[in-house]
């Protein structure tokens, strides 16, 4: 391997163990899907068709710990929530712009699809925004991108190449095609509802 490459593989590789520091794992009290750490205090974003049900939540961490969750928010023709733990000095993702990606650029989503813990899928951007033929709901906001989320990707990061976070995985259409939800939508679901939580400093 020349050293260009390898030193592709190691960055890469290295942006995926840190990432996986703050994708958590969501028990629903039927089974389990993924989330994502927002804020270092214990504040957690997850897809609301995860929680559904809202009986015995529970959040684990990448180190097995668990904690009951409460939660905050629920908006699920958003298809988001916001759950909150008795945990501080959490890890976090550093924040991206969904706005900036384009169709060709590389993503990676994490979750555990099947139950494999933090397992790992990526591919290319195929389009943002609204209106898009391959969306189910058109009117809203959408990254779409050429790769395998299965269930249990939901609520997981996706990032963009620098390991910055873009959006959050939330259903697929085919074997082949991943939606998310841009994290731009993600920073004003928790201005509406519950404010001062979120990463004011990154709002801009």
């Amino acid at each position: 391997m020349s050293d260009f490459l390898q030193q592709l593989n190691d960055d890469m590789a290295a942006i995926v163990d840190r990432v996986r520091g703050s994708l958590v794992r969501v028990h629903n009290g039927q089974g389990a899907g993924a989330g994502t750490i927002w804020h270092p205090d214990g504040l957690v974003i997850t897809n609301a068709h995860v929680i559904a049900g809202r009986h015995g939540l529970a959040v684990t961490l990448p180190n097995g710990e668990s904690y009951a969750a409460k939660v905050l928010a629920s908006d699920p023709e958003r298809d988001l929530a916001a759950l909150a733990i008795e945990a501080s000095d959490l890890p976090t993702i550093d924040l991206g712009d969904s706005r900036q990606l384009r169709p060709g650029q590389w993503v990676m989503s994490l979750g555990h699809p099947w139950g494999v813990s933090g397992a790992l899928t990526s591919g290319i951007v195929i389009a943002t925004g609204r209106h898009l033929p391959e969306a189910p709901a058109a009117e809203r906001e959408w990254i779409v991108a050429g790769l395998h989320l299965r269930p249990g990707h939901s609520g997981g990061p996706m990032v963009d190449s620098g390991g910055r976070l873009v959006g959050i995985n939330t259903m697929i259409n085919g074997p082949d095609v991943g939606f998310a939800i841009p994290v731009h939508l993600v920073k004003g679901f928790l201005r509406e509802t519950i404010g001062t939580r979120e990463r004011e400093a990154e709002l801009a």
